[in-house]
Parts: C-alpha cells; structure tokens; sequence
C-alpha cells in the first residue's frame, strides 16, 4: 500500500493541500474545526509526514553513510554499534555499506552516499585503497568526512585512530619480556596504514632489544582469515624450527593459528607463545585463551560518530572547521597463550 498523502487528505476533505498542512502543524489561522477533523482521517489513515522532503526543506537528509571494509569483523561489528549508539540520540540514520576490501566498490559507494545527499560519511579505507582522489574530491565538495581505523595520512580530513605502531611494539616486547628470542609476524597486506604501523612496532622492538629483524619471519597475509592463519601456521612450522612466538595482525587469524598447532600437537604456549590483536570475544574462548591487544571499536565507533556531528552542525551554521585526530588508548590483555611469569 502507497504511503498516505497531504493530496489525498485534502480531497477527502473537500479542502487545500496547504490546510492540512498547516492543521497537522496547529496553526492558529486553521480553525479547531477543521485541525480535528484534519488530524482524526490522518489518525485514521495512518498518514506519516515524508521526513526525507521535510529535511530536504531543512538542507539535511538526517542521515549519514559508514564504509567498512567487512561487516563480519568482530572489531568493525563493534564500530557499528558504537556509531549507531550516538546516532539515535541525535535522530540520524546509518546507511552502512562494505566495500569488501576493495578500492573500485569503495569509490562506487562514495558516489552512491554523495547522491543520497548523506550529511557526512565515516570511512575506514579498503586495503586495495591507495589512490585518494574519491576522498580528496569529497573534500572539495565540503562533505563532511571522518575516518577511522584505516585511514590515509594525507587526507586532510578527522580521523580516529590508536596507535598502532606502539600497540604492536607492547606486543612483541611481551613475547620478548617471557622469553621468546626468534618471532615471527603475521602481518596484513602492504597498503594499509595500520598494517605499516604494525609491522613497524613489531620491527622496532626486535631491534631495541638487540634481536636480529629476518624479513623470513614476517607473512603477509591478504584475507586476514581464520583460514589464513592455519595455513600460515603450517607453513611456518615447514619453513622455521625454530620460531617461539608469534606477533599477528589480528584475532581471527591467530585464532586459526593456535587451531593449526593444536591438531599439529604443537604445544601454545610452551613450544610457540601467541599474541593477536583487536581482543575479539572469541579470543576469551578459544583454547588456550589468547592474549591480545584490545583495540576499542565501540569508543572508536562513538567518537567518529560525534566528530562528524560537530563537523555537520559547524559547517550547516558556517562556522569554521578544525579538523582533530583523536588517538584512543589500548591495552594488553594477557591470556594463556603467552607466557605471564619472566
């Protein structure tokens, strides 16, 4: 059935598109009259005001888009709902679309948000993204825009991040700490900034604790799976003897990792100690449990949330705009899979 009118009202009534209007909206030159039976058929037949036309008079939409790379992550399954959480309280909606990693759907979805006349968007990049003309023309429109978790550095935009370099330097200096001598890495692919970062603080902490760096040691994984993580975890066991720890990119893969040595009888964390990164539920789980880094996304998802607010308001009264990084802290969880006694 086709919404109810303000057309099909008035006929009804025998009266002017611009009296119901102006009778829903209790308008003192309507009389009470006609505001009464105006409101009783629009009770009757379930009218409902076209919020899209109103906004449009009001030059906003009330809703904004989110790009993801994957809805299924534990982390950005937490973003959503942080973003989500704020949003409601300030009646906007959330258009959520996923990119799957990809750089040409990313840029497709951007024109997408942009025809829907969205009020700003929130992004975290693909990892086939390394082209940044979509964002930077976005720029040039004056949408507004944050990104958070994989962003590009020079985008001169709002961002919400952690540092991943240092979180990824805490981690591997864990597996130092409990005595590990040969670690291996389990890294993302080569473009995004928090796969750099990553790989960099796991780099560094090797050399600032006298430990050769072997670029042998380091997998580049693309998918970031559970599946990824036992086939890796294979191959490492083919390719080294003698590794004793892993540093890797995420839950999900070191999850498939401590699967992969669990059937292959290979002891976690007596023969190889494990630390991942994002703190996924399953990670509490999974046995033996694992430690990892805790990477906030619900905080992540509230605070691109309120930047970007601040950012839409600023610009609807055309105030000026200071674009902020805010870096969220994270925190090691310590768990079975390494080590706690040094």
């Amino acid at each position: 059935m086709k919404p109810v009118t303000l057309k099909q009202i008035a006929e009804t009534l025998g009266i002017s598109i611009t009296t119901v209007s102006k009778a829903l909206k209790d308008y003192p030159d309507v009389s009470k009259k006609t505001k009464r039976l105006v409101k009783e058929l629009a009770k009757t037949l379930n009218y409902k005001p076209n919020a899209f036309a109103v906004n449009l008079r009001r030059s906003e939409s009330k809703t904004i888009g989110l790009i993801i790379p994957e809805v299924v992550h534990h982390f950005f399954s937490s973003v959503i709902k942080g973003i989500i959480s704020q949003a409601e309280t300030k009646g906007y909606l959330v258009i959520i679309l996923q990119s799957n990693e990809s750089y040409e759907l990313e840029k497709k979805q951007l024109d997408l948000l942009i025809s829907q006349r969205v009020d700003g968007i929130l992004i975290s990049l693909a990892n086939g993204t390394a082209d940044f003309k979509h964002l930077e023309n976005l720029m040039i429109q004056e949408v507004p825009l944050v990104m958070f978790d994989k962003i590009a550095k020079i985008v001169n935009c709002s961002k919400v991040i952690i540092n991943d370099r240092k979180a990824a330097y805490i981690a591997t200096q864990h597996l130092i700490d409990i005595g590990c001598k040969r670690i291996a890495h389990f890294r993302g692919p080569l473009l995004p900034q928090n796969s750099i970062d990553r790989f960099l603080g796991y780099k560094k902490a090797l050399t600032d604790n006298n430990i050769p760096y072997d670029p042998s040691l380091v997998y580049i994984l693309n998918d970031m799976s559970f599946d990824e993580g036992t086939f890796y975890a294979n191959q490492l066991l083919k390719d080294h003897t003698d590794v004793d720890g892993i540093f890797i990119n995420t839950d999900l893969v070191a999850i498939g990792a401590i699967t992969a040595f669990n059937k292959r009888g290979i002891k976690v964390p007596e023969d190889i100690a494990i630390i991942g990164f994002s703190n996924w539920f399953m990670s509490s789980v999974i046995s033996p449990t694992l430690s990892t880094i805790d990477q906030p996304g619900f905080l992540m998802g509230k605070t691109a949330f309120k930047l970007l607010y601040k950012e839409i308001k600023k610009r609807k009264k055309k105030e000026p705009i200071t674009f902020k990084t805010v870096e969220l802290e994270t925190k090691l969880i310590v768990r079975e899979s390494s080590k706690t006694e040094i």
